[in-house]
């Protein structure tokens, strides 16, 4: 059974190996100890930031809890590739164990004992337990901020991982938990068309201050019909074209290339449009994307 370079001692033992030749393969450190008999052989982990290594993560703190523990909250969002939420830090772990053992103390283990059916878990690579997508969303969004919670939302509903009619239902479920009024409010801000958590966020921004986008993911054509572009959003009284820009310093030359002959095609296409571009930087500033939207920016 593949376990992304992970065993246990009893796993290393089975294969023959003695006390000895696990301390020796530590000292000369070809195997890492992530937790107490938990072992990762460090030349079979993909590189850090990869969802290979935060599978790595995830059955080693499984592995350390015993065959009953699963991912859930915050982890299980990441397993499920929902966006919104930070970079997995190498190291903190979301695990639900069985009631009678969420006692215990793990480092590197953030430890719930949340009441999960077993027709809300479901396996990943074919070895990691985890919660199913509409129980891994309602139990995140309690314990994030507005803005994250809509990230996972949307990138939830653009993945097709749950459908916009399951929201009713989850509501319901997540009654008289803590947090759950706060989640109630934000639900139907839930949009499917948003492909990113810069989307989302600057879709947020634009709501918040009484302007929010008319389309997501607009398509413009040329004069024989062939597709210039699908943007972000679209204001159709302003005639605006709003991008949020994901390219950063490090995009490769043909991607910045690519474009630029998508920018310079809208306006040959469409002098009459207007367009803003909007980077993560700009979220500091929201009273900028709301200028710049309303076109009273410098």
């Amino acid at each position: 059974m593949r376990q992304y370079g992970v065993l246990s001692w009893q796993q290393a033992r089975a294969h023959g190996l003695r006390q000895t030749d696990i301390r020796c393969l530590l000292r000369g450190g070809e195997w890492g100890r992530p937790y107490r008999q938990v072992y990762a052989v460090r030349s079979l982990l993909s590189p850090m930031g990869s969802p290979d290594r935060l599978r790595s993560g995830v059955m080693a703190a499984q592995l350390a809890l015993g065959p009953h523990a699963f991912a859930a909250g915050e982890t299980a969002a990441l397993l499920w590739g929902m966006q919104g939420l930070p970079r997995w830090d190498g190291r903190e772990a979301h695990m639900v164990v069985p009631a009678l053992g969420a006692q215990r103390h793990v480092t590197g283990i953030t430890l719930h004992s949340w009441d999960t059916p077993a027709e809300e878990l479901t396996e990943i690579g074919g070895c990691i337990r985890v919660t199913r997508p509409g129980r891994t969303l309602r139990d995140t969004l309690l314990r994030v901020d507005r803005d994250t919670a809509v990230c996972l939302m949307d990138s939830a509903l653009n993945q097709g991982l749950v459908r916009q009619e399951e929201f009713e239902e989850l509501e319901r479920a997540n009654r008289r938990r803590r947090g759950c009024v706060n989640v109630r409010r934000w639900w139907s801000l839930a949009d499917s068309r948003s492909q990113s958590a810069l989307e989302t966020r600057i879709r947020l921004v634009c709501v918040d201050g009484g302007l929010p986008p008319d389309e997501l993911q607009r398509r413009f054509v040329d004069g024989s019909g062939r597709t210039l572009a699908v943007v972000d959003f679209w204001w159709e009284a302003s005639r605006l074209i709003g991008e949020a820009d994901g390219l950063g310093p490090h995009s490769s030359p043909r991607a910045l290339a690519r474009d630029r002959e998508r920018q310079n095609a809208l306006q040959r296409w469409y002098p009459d449009a207007r367009i803003v571009r909007f980077t993560w930087q700009d979220l500091r500033r929201p009273e900028y994307i709301l200028a710049a939207v309303a076109g009273t920016g410098s």
